[in-house]
């Protein structure tokens, strides 16, 4: 168990988040949605977002959809909901970047952005209604604050992909803790805690830990999230995952101290097998193809 103290540690050194917020509005939210390509993603995903309830007129919201060197209809499709966005009294600004990039798409993003509470979104995830509210209200505090939803594992095509899925989500750190997959969001003083984001792997880890876990709230709403189709992508996208910790591991070694993810063990494993030994033996084959010599990760992609 961690104490509070490693809150107060010096973390990252990516220079001070406090520069994203000279102009920030108390009240407002900002959502940012990187997109590379997402044609057929950025529809559902700003319907769901622009369907949420329970926010008043007294906590304004915006959404930056950072369209980074899309070679699809992402921009012409999300600059289409301007008028819906418009009718709710919403701000939504749709960025054409030419560079690629998540990362530099997250800092863009949060280059545009007015809201002191940021929901860093992926554009492949479905909010339920509730979501930004719970957020929104959990966020509002003094102290730093890390939050995210309730992941759902949308439903998937593939037997393989289902079988994971279903073992994945029972796995403690999923079950128990808050990881963020897909959507994370941070009140103002938990975003001072690091500047731009690095140019790294793993941004929603690297977000994640700069956080204890005493910190790390998670709200009831769901959301859902699209797990990659077959076995091979699975193993891509799960090599990616691990490359990503161990350069965090590598490059912001005090990050670690946050992590607080509480070991499966053997009893948790057998117990995980007894349950679910189809669901077991694909993620026990997933784990073991990763830890074949078949090359390392590239850069970010949706694996699909």
């Amino acid at each position: 168990m961690l104490d509070n103290s490693a809150a107060r540690r010096p973390l990252a050194k990516t220079g001070s988040g406090r520069d994203f917020f000279h102009r920030a509005e108390p009240g407002t939210t900002s959502i940012i949605l990187p997109a590379s390509n997402e044609a057929r993603y950025i529809g559902p995903c700003l319907e769901a977002l622009l369907a949420s309830t329970g926010i008043g007129d007294a906590h304004p919201m915006e959404i930056i959809v950072v369209a980074n060197a899309c070679r699809d209809e992402t921009v012409s499709i999300a600059r289409g909901f301007a008028p819906v966005a418009a009718a709710r009294g919403w701000r939504l600004v749709v960025l054409d970047l030419a560079e690629g990039g998540k990362l530099n798409a997250l800092n863009a993003g949060d280059q545009a952005a007015r809201g002191a509470i940021r929901v860093y979104l992926d554009a492949d995830v479905i909010v339920s209604p509730a979501l930004l509210a719970e957020l929104r209200a959990a966020l509002d505090r003094r102290g730093p604050a890390y939050a995210s939803g309730a992941m759902r594992i949308a439903p998937s095509r593939s037997r393989v992909s289902r079988a994971y899925g279903r073992l994945w989500a029972r796995v403690p750190f999923m079950a128990e803790g808050v990881p963020g997959c897909g959507v994370f969001a941070v009140n103002a003083a938990g975003r001072a805690r690091w500047g731009a984001f690095p140019d790294i792997i793993s941004d929603d880890t690297f977000a994640r830990l700069q956080f204890t876990p005493e910190e790390r709230i998670a709200v009831a709403a769901p959301y859902d999230w699209p797990i990659v189709e077959g076995f091979s992508r699975l193993v891509r996208v799960r090599r990616r995952q691990d490359a990503g910790v161990a350069e965090i591991a590598r490059r912001y070694p005090a990050l670690l101290e946050n992590e607080g993810k509480a070991p499966v063990g053997a009893s948790g494993g057998l117990r995980l097998a007894l349950s679910d030994p189809i669901g077991f033996a694909v993620y026990a084959a997933v784990a073991l193809a990763v830890r074949l010599p078949l090359g390392g990760a590239g850069g970010w992609s949706r694996g699909r």
